[in-house]
C-alpha cells in the first residue's frame, strides 16, 4: 500500500530546465513538452555557437559553463558581455529572424539547450499556454536587460 503512494522522481534534465527562469512557471507536464523540444549541445572552450551577421534559428540557455557576446574586430575580440550559466542569450531569434548582432562563443567547456523558432511557433500552435508562459517570461528577461543596459549606459555618462 505505501508503494502506492511513492514520490516519482524527476528526470535530471527536467529538474536543470525547471531551473532556467524561462521555463520557472512551467507545470511538470509542460516542463516534459518542453523537454521533447529542447536541443542539447556540448561546446569546447572557444568554439563558435554562432558568428555575428547569422540568421538567428534559436534561442539558447546555459544549462552548464558560460559564453562570450562579442564582437570580432580586426585584430581583437570585444567582449559586450559574459552569459553564466542559467541565463539565455540569444533571445530575438525566437521572435524575428534578424540577423545575429554579435558573435557568441563558449569560454569555457559548456553546455547549451536551442529552443528554435520553428519549434516555438509549432509550440504556439499546439500548446497556445505554454507558449504564452514562456513568452510572458521572454518579455520579462528581456525587459530586465534593457533596465540594465540602460543604468549601465547613464552611469558611463555621469
Amino acid at each position: 500500500m505505501l508503494g502506492f503512494f511513492r514520490h516519482k522522481t524527476e528526470h535530471p534534465r527536467i529538474t536543470r530546465i525547471r531551473q532556467l527562469q524561462l521555463f520557472a512557471t512551467l507545470r511538470p507536464r509542460e516542463l516534459r513538452v518542453i523537454d521533447g523540444l529542447l536541443h542539447e549541445r556540448e561546446y569546447l572552450e572557444g568554439e563558435v555557437i554562432f558568428d555575428e551577421g547569422e540568421i538567428g534559428q534559436a534561442l539558447y540557455a546555459v544549462l552548464a559553463g558560460r559564453v562570450l557576446i562579442c564582437r570580432q574586430a580586426e585584430e581583437e575580440v570585444i567582449p559586450l558581455a559574459e552569459i553564466p550559466t542559467g541565463a539565455l542569450f540569444g533571445e530575438l531569434a525566437l521572435l524575428d529572424g534578424v540577423p545575429r548582432t554579435a558573435q557568441a562563443r563558449a569560454m569555457e567547456r559548456c553546455v547549451l539547450a536551442a529552443l528554435s523558432r520553428a519549434d516555438f511557433n509549432g509550440l504556439l500552435e499546439t500548446h497556445a499556454g505554454i507558449a504564452s508562459k514562456i513568452a510572458l517570461q521572454l518579455a520579462r528577461d528581456l525587459g530586465q536587460k534593457l533596465v540594465a543596459r540602460n543604468v549601465a549606459l547613464s552611469s558611463r555618462a555621469q
